[in-house]
């Protein structure tokens, strides 16, 4: 089949994925797809990519520049969902207070800034880090934010799942490329590289297997058969990519977030904290133990060599490095100028990151960053696990799922970062779980501007308690 024939095929299946996927009861703002677009860029490519005209990355002063272009989209989509926040912001204010944990990380990293050696840049960084909270809140505060996180991952799991496989099979150029001492052929997709890849298909998969989840459930609606068809396709879709790109960290996380995702939507077990408790536990400290254990021998068992692929040489060099052990070199600005240079010198050219999210946010950040995060990690986990035995909805289960890759990928990679689908993902379910907040209609605090309020749940039959 010829590259034509097959971009028409696609498009055709990606059509009638949403048309399997449709629902006339659903209803979501057009403000939704602002969010949507800051997803897709983020989780395939920047727009200078696209049209082939971003800057060659060579040395460590081009960092400093970045893309004029990429600037104005990503500072027009900002621009458009402050001015949507603004009009609600009688729903944002009480939700922003619910989350103080998160929005004191977010002021330390400003803070940060007057000690980073390169101001500007953080502060430029700083203020695209925060359309990743904003992105979230025009999700969350929709009309109907249930019905707006459907369709928030949906649209994107069924756009770029899809169109990477046709870019692997029949756009090479474009969806593959080889590594430069073994000449093995890696993966990419729509995205720049295989990990990215990667990371993409973890978080499409995830949001598929929540709707596969929600659809198998629910055995009395009409739709619940397209539904199946259309999330079980892109689950199917999911894991051949992965495969192909042999992303060991995000299959990993894919497998073991996706089966708390399943597990957590069963009653029985959501009902019993101290067995969610034990099974995240186990993920957690499975995860630990493959990869800082050597004895175990798991990670020669996929694949991977005990130094996980030279990480261990790269985190001894940036240690090395690092600035103030208590508050880090300045948000986002380890890896700029002469730093930079050197981890080159001593590792690999090209790299820009730790391959740790933790050690990521230390470097930055220092050991102040590092416990705020736990303290956004902790309070988060404590109120999904809280609000799991009284959900209708299974929406707190793709919570769980993405909390849990938040803290598990960051083993790995460096998934607390600005704009990562991971972080993305992670600060949606923070922000999704507020104390005092339930998760539904946000009808009610418009008519009382207060934080305590019932909503109504995707079936509007029932009715969801307070969080």
């Amino acid at each position: 089949m010829s590259p034509q024939i097959a971009t028409l095929v696609y498009i055709a299946g990606i059509l009638g994925l949403f048309y399997l996927d449709r629902d006339s009861n659903e209803r979501t703002s057009k403000a939704l797809w602002i969010p949507v677009a800051w997803l897709l860029i983020n989780g395939s490519r920047p727009v200078s990519e696209w049209l082939q005209i971003g800057p060659t990355i060579d040395s460590p002063e081009k960092y400093l520049d970045g893309s004029p272009l990429d600037a104005l989209v990503f500072g027009t989509l900002l621009l458009a969902g402050l001015v949507v926040l603004v009009r609600r912001r009688r729903v944002v204010g009480p939700r922003l207070r619910a989350n103080l944990p998160i929005v004191l990380f977010f002021l330390y990293c400003f803070v940060s800034i007057i000690w980073s050696d390169f101001a500007f840049v953080a502060l430029k960084r700083w203020t695209k880090a925060t359309g990743d909270v904003v992105m979230a809140l025009v999700v969350l505060t929709d009309s109907n934010p249930l019905f707006a996180v459907k369709r928030f991952l949906t649209r994107f799991s069924f756009v770029v799942v899809p169109l990477s496989i046709l870019f692997i099979k029949y756009y090479p150029n474009l969806g593959r490329s080889y590594n430069r001492w073994t000449w093995i052929p890696m993966y990419s997709g729509v995205t720049e590289g295989k990990n990215l890849l990667g990371m993409a298909c973890l978080i499409a998969g995830l949001g598929s297997i929540w709707r596969f989840v929600i659809a198998y459930r629910g055995r009395r609606t009409k739709s619940r058969k397209r539904h199946l068809v259309a999330h079980g396709a892109i689950v199917a879709m999911v894991i051949w990519t992965l495969w192909m790109a042999n992303s060991m960290t995000s299959i990993s996380c894919l497998t073991m977030a996706g089966g708390l995702i399943v597990l957590t939507g069963m009653r029985r077990v959501a009902r019993r904290p101290a067995l969610v408790h034990f099974m995240v536990a186990a993920v957690i400290g499975l995860s630990l133990c493959a990869l800082f254990l050597p004895s175990s021998g798991l990670v020669q068992s996929l694949g991977r060599d005990p130094t996980l692929t030279g990480r261990t040489q790269i985190w001894n060099v940036v240690l090395s490095l690092a600035g103030s052990p208590l508050f880090g070199t300045g948000f986002e600005s380890f890896w700029l100028g002469d730093r930079l240079q050197k981890v080159w010198d001593q590792t690999e050219q090209g790299i820009q990151e730790a391959h740790n999210g933790y050690l990521e946010v230390y470097l930055n950040l220092g050991w102040v960053g590092v416990m705020l995060l736990a303290v956004v990690i902790i309070t988060s986990y404590r109120r999904v696990v809280a609000a799991l035995s009284r959900d209708r909805t299974g929406v707190y289960g793709l919570w769980m799922g993405f909390l849990v890759v938040g803290v598990v990928y960051n083993f790995t990679e460096a998934g607390f970062r600005m704009m990562c689908l991971v972080w993305i993902a992670f600060v949606l379910a923070v922000m999704a779980i507020p104390k005092g907040l339930a998760f539904g209609s946000v009808r009610g605090i418009r008519q009382s501007g207060r934080a305590q309020f019932t909503v109504a749940s995707a079936n509007p039959e029932t009715r969801v308690p307070a969080v």
